[in-house]
C-alpha cells in the first residue's frame, strides 16, 4: 500500500473517529466526549509499540503486502471481538473491586520500565516457542501458500505459516491488552465510551501500520513516547490511592505531549 493511500485511509478513520466524538458531546455531554477523546488518544498512541512488533513478524516471516493486509483484517477483526469481553470483565472487575486500579497502575509501571530497559534485537519468530508449540498440535505446510490460512492435501487439512503469524499478531495483541485496557481505566471505567473509543482506534491499526512500515525509520524513539505514557497512566492510577486526581482534559494533553515530542526527536535524530 503507497503512503499516501494508507495517509488517506488514516485521515479518513481518524475523522470518523472525531465525528463519533462530537456525536458523543451531543448525545451524553461534555464529560463523555473528553473520556472518549481520552480513551481514543491513549489507545492509539500504546498501539504504535505493538505495530512496531507487527512490523518485526511480519518481516521475519517475510510475508508479502497482500498477506499482510490479509493477517491485519482477521487480527483486527478477532482484536475487536476479544477487546469487548476484556474491557466488561475488566469493568465488572474495577466496580466490583475498585482498588485493582492500584494493582493496574503497578503493572502498567513495570511495563514502562521494561520497554525503557528492553534491548533492541531481530527476533526470528520463525523458531519462537509458539511456533514449536503449534507444530506439535497442528499439522503445517513447509510454505505459504498465496494468502491462505489453510490447503487440502490429500483430503487432509493443513494450516499454512500465514495461520501461524496470525496466531502470533492475536497473542501480541492480547498482551498489549492488558496494559492498554487498564490504562484508559485511568481516564474512565464507562464500559461503552472504553469499548468505542477501543474499536475506533482498533480500526485505524491497519493503516496505521502500513504508514509505519513505510516510515519505519523515522518513529524510532517513539517506543520511550510509548514508555513514557504508560509510566504516566501508572502514577495516575496509583496516584488515586493517595487521593490524588490529575483531571481527564489535564491527562489528554499530558500524553499528547509526550506523543508529539516522542515523534518530533524522532524525525530530528532521524
Amino acid at each position: 500500500m503507497k503512503v499516501s493511500k494508507a495517509f488517506g485511509n488514516f485521515v479518513l478513520w481518524v475523522a470518523i473517529a472525531i465525528a463519533i466524538n462530537v456525536l458523543i458531546f451531543v448525545l451524553r455531554g461534555e464529560r463523555a466526549a473528553v473520556e472518549f477523546l481520552g480513551g481514543y488518544i491513549i489507545e492509539m498512541s500504546l498501539s504504535m509499540d505493538n505495530l512496531f512488533l507487527f512490523l518485526m513478524v511480519f518481516n521475519s516471516f517475510g510475508l508479502s503486502m497482500h498477506a499482510e493486509a490479509r493477517v491485519l483484517d482477521y487480527g483486527i477483526f478477532v482484536a475487536m471481538l476479544l477487546r469487548m469481553i476484556f474491557i466488561f470483565l475488566g469493568v465488572k472487575v474495577v466496580n466490583g473491586f475498585h482498588s485493582i486500579l492500584y494493582i493496574f497502575g503497578i503493572i502498567i509501571f513495570i511495563s514502562a520500565l521494561n520497554i525503557f530497559f528492553k534491548k533492541d534485537e531481530v527476533k526470528d519468530f520463525r523458531q519462537s516457542k509458539i511456533i514449536k508449540i503449534l507444530k506439535k498440535i497442528i499439522p503445517f505446510t513447509n510454505n505459504f501458500v498465496g494468502d491462505k490460512f489453510f490447503v487440502k492435501n490429500r483430503n487432509k487439512l493443513y494450516a499454512t505459516p500465514l495461520l501461524a503469524v496470525l496466531i502470533i499478531i492475536e497473542l501480541s495483541d492480547i498482551m498489549f491488552a492488558i496494559d492498554s485496557i487498564p490504562a484508559i481505566f485511568s481516564i474512565t471505567t464507562d464500559p461503552t465510551i472504553v469499548y468505542v473509543s477501543n474499536i475506533c482506534a482498533v480500526i485505524c491499526l491497519r493503516s496505521m501500520y502500513f504508514l509505519l512500515a513505510k516510515l519505519n525509520n523515522m518513529f524510532k524513539y517513539v517506543k520511550y513516547g510509548v514508555a513514557f505514557i504508560l509510566m504516566f497512566t501508572g502514577v495516575k492510577l496509583m496516584g488515586l490511592f493517595f487521593n490524588l486526581c490529575i483531571s481527564n482534559i489535564a491527562s489528554i494533553l499530558i500524553i499528547l505531549m509526550i506523543l508529539l515530542t516522542s515523534i518530533l526527536i524522532s524525525f530530528i535524530f532521524d
